[in-house]
């Protein structure tokens, strides 16, 4: 269990949030986050599952491999809410739970939510589709964007994202910890990532020489783009003598 302030909970999945609008997920970014922050009261658990998704009989994909954790919840049922508990699916990590989110809203129960335009009719349109059994539901979500300047986000996922070296290339997250550290780009079978704000996450030293990227004081291959040194991500985790692994279902690295 992780507990964080308000903005940094925030600021932990706003890359995983972002990331995924921008493969093509149905979900605003201010109704993700606010949805989040009120299914968790602000907590990360170690299973990831940050939108009370349950197992309820369902099948293994790519993104939940049939992990489930059982715990406490409430239902409201019949005008009363009810004390119960369930098995919910838990998850290697939070981009692996928004994708696995993701693929529940593809269900015409939630054609309605796909199709909402705004913030406020998506919160809407999730209490109506039945993501969620509370009749305040939608309410909430809303004071949680309006309170927490949550639209920014939104604003952000549909900014172009500005690159030239790495146009038309694949992105992949780079995971650690569960978390989204940063997105990297897949340019003929290797992945490259941004140097100093990942490499410094990981501890080492980062510096440029005028023309290379160097970690720790080794000269690694570099690519600059934007005025951002680029190195693969397998020179990176060497320099910095971490293990990876990819998972070409998901197309994820996760640094171990």
């Amino acid at each position: 269990m992780v507990a964080m302030t308000r903005q940094q909970f925030i600021a932990a999945l706003a890359p995983a949030v972002i990331q995924v609008r921008r493969e093509g997920s149905p979900m605003l970014p201010s109704v993700r986050l606010a949805q989040y922050i009120l299914e968790t009261g602000g907590v990360i658990h170690s299973w990831y599952n940050l939108g009370g998704i349950k197992v309820l009989g369902a099948s293994p994909n790519a993104y939940w491999q049939g992990q489930a954790v059982v715990k406490g919840t409430w239902e409201h049922v019949d005008g009363r809410n009810i004390n119960t508990s369930a098995a919910f699916r838990a998850y290697s990590s939070v981009y692996h739970f928004m994708k696995d989110q993701d693929l529940l809203f593809m269900k015409a129960r939630y054609d309605r939510v796909r199709l909402a335009k705004t913030p406020e009719e998506q919160a809407q349109m999730l209490l109506a589709c039945g993501y969620a059994t509370d009749p305040a539901y939608a309410a909430k979500l809303i004071a949680i964007i309006n309170s927490n300047g949550l639209r920014q986000y939104d604003d952000e996922a549909a900014a172009a994202v500005k690159t030239t070296v790495f146009q038309g290339a694949k992105t992949v997250p780079i995971l650690q910890g569960g978390m989204v550290e940063v997105i990297g780009y897949e340019r003929a079978g290797t992945v490259w990532v941004p140097a100093r704000a990942l490499g410094s996450r990981l501890g080492g030293t980062i510096g440029w020489t005028g023309s290379k990227v160097t970690v720790n004081g080794q000269v690694l291959e570099s690519l600059l783009d934007g005025g951002t040194g680029y190195v693969t991500m397998r020179a990176l985790a060497a320099s910095l003598n971490k293990k990876i692994e990819w998972e070409p279902s998901t197309r994820t690295v996760t640094i171990i």
